[in-house]
């Protein structure tokens, strides 16, 4: 790779709380020696040197790295891998982490991967894909319910709906095909079948051939408590899962993980980068329910205060194919984060709002930044998901303590959260 000086220039890409995380994270390293992010927030300022530039400007990044004598890449959004920036940057012989754009299509077109996994015999749900309105409709009308519609390309984490009825799965396929809410990520859809049991996402290193060992988590997708209202980016996360063991790490290995990797490499689309598998736990197993080709979020902000190992060398090695002996090792503890939101999201809502309280959490809670930004000198809102406040505990009951008693010192005008996460495990 040609990265063989100690102390390394790295270059982050993206603005929200997985980055901030990530961010923070490589900080740690002892291999680094300066960190910029791209556009980043007010948390990553802390940390690093915010850049402004957008973080699908492809072009404006190359020049960036070129220019500024950076060493290595991190891409941590979906957006800029279906953009092609992997292959941009290995095209210019700049070191990058992350999939390619061939490779990221198991996540930018769920309609490809559900060919993939069929192809190769990897559980999921049986579905059908369309881009006429009018047959799916017919397919829906001879449907059980409930059943999932998904649009094929990527919507911010809200393209999937799960449909009671024949009236609701009605209007999820006029919304993505005809009103086109989701843009062009509407225009095929997937209708599946509805699968019973509980969600598990699972998180591995992948450096074209080799796997990682995995680690877990659980998000909540919906607005408000008790998994009601409209699905979000994600409201809160903690891991590990209680059903997450060696077993079912061996069972997702072999039966989940390993043929997706073997089945993109056989396609040319060798996967390198963070593979994020989002499962469902039937009866009959595990099932995959979607894959992301990069970390989570909010999970990335429970999963890596878990991390004790170099994240910039976990990445370094993945990036150049040889993590067979890489060490990743995992605190036993548990962690959970719980994202506070701006009023109204995830419909329209307000920014620029001033953050109180930043500064009366714990010393051993970390907040996470996403929809953030300074102005006047001071932390304002800027997004719909604004923070997330994580904690490590010896329980999961333990670190969802720590972490309510932290969130409610945190207060800005119409800010809201879940008060249910990790509740009852």
């Amino acid at each position: 790779m040609g990265i063989e000086n100690n102390k390394l220039r790295v270059l982050l890409v993206g603005s929200g709380g997985r980055e901030h995380a990530i961010a923070w994270k490589l900080a740690q390293s002892l291999r680094l020696g300066e960190l910029f992010v791209a556009p980043g927030n007010a948390g990553t300022a802390a940390v690093a040197t915010n850049v402004d530039i957008a973080a699908d400007d492809v072009e404006a990044l190359l020049k960036f790295v070129q220019d500024n004598n950076i060493d290595f890449t991190v891409v941590g959004p979906e957006a800029p891998l279906a953009k092609g920036i992997v292959d941009t940057f290995q095209k210019a012989k700049h070191p990058i982490f992350g999939p390619s754009k061939n490779a990221a299509r198991i996540e930018t077109s769920k309609a490809f991967a559900k060919q993939l996994m069929q192809r190769n015999k990897i559980p999921t749900a049986p579905s059908k894909t369309f881009t006429d309105a009018e047959e799916a409709l017919r397919h829906i009308n001879q449907g059980v319910f409930p059943l999932v519609v998904k649009a094929d390309g990527l919507a911010a984490g809200k393209g999937v709906i799960i449909a009671r009825d024949r009236y609701e799965a009605n209007e999820a396929i006029r919304d993505c095909i005809e009103r086109r809410i989701f843009g062009d990520a509407g225009n095929v859809v997937l209708v599946e079948e509805f699968l019973q049991g509980e969600e598990m996402s699972v998180f591995a290193f992948v450096d074209g051939e080799r796997i990682s060992s995995m680690v877990a988590a659980r998000d909540y997708k919906r607005v408000r408590d008790g998994d009601d209202g409209p699905n979000t980016g994600g409201m809160g996360s903690f891991s590990p899962p209680s059903k997450w063991n060696a077993e079912l790490e061996a069972r997702v290995r072999r039966e989940i993980m390993e043929p997706t990797v073997k089945a993109l490499a056989k396609d040319k689309s060798s996967y390198r980068g963070v593979l994020y598998a989002g499962l469902m736990l039937t009866d009959k197993g595990p099932y995959v329910l979607e894959f992301n080709a990069r970390m989570g979020d909010p999970e990335t902000q429970a999963v890596l205060p878990r991390l004790k190992s170099d994240l910039l060398q976990i990445m370094l090695d993945t990036a150049r194919g040889d993590i067979a002996n890489t060490r990743i090792e995992w605190d036993q503890r548990s962690c959970v984060a719980v994202v506070l939101a701006s009023g109204g999201y995830p419909g329209h809502y307000i920014i620029n709002q001033a953050i109180s309280g930043l500064d009366a959490v714990d010393d051993d809670v970390t907040v996470f930044h996403a929809g953030t930004r300074v102005v006047d000198g001071k932390v304002a809102t800027s997004g719909g998901r604004v923070l997330a406040v994580a904690a490590l505990g010896d329980t999961i009951a333990d670190a969802r303590a720590r972490v309510y008693k932290n969130t409610s010192r945190i207060t800005f005008n119409q800010s809201f959260h879940r008060s249910d996460i990790a509740a009852g495990i």
